[in-house]
């Protein structure tokens, strides 16, 4: 059986490309290390919901009154 000649070009790119995987460019290496993942402005919602979450749950808690374990 002879190949086709789109898959021996498909073929012979992947034996190439072999030699080079896991050789990341630094260009796109550096990307990864900069800073947040997240904008301050996501950062920020998020601690207000958290906070605002456990202060209102305190507040919420000593109004009802605790029960004497």
């Amino acid at each position: 059986m002879t190949a086709t000649r789109k898959t021996k070009l498909k073929s012979d790119q992947f034996a190439r490309n072999i030699r080079h995987r896991g050789n990341v460019a630094t260009s796109d290496r550096e990307k990864s290390k900069s800073g947040f993942r997240v904008g301050p402005l996501v950062l920020a919602f998020f601690l207000f919901v958290v906070v605002g979450s456990a202060i209102l749950q305190i507040i919420s808690a000593s109004q009802k009154g605790m029960p004497a374990a």
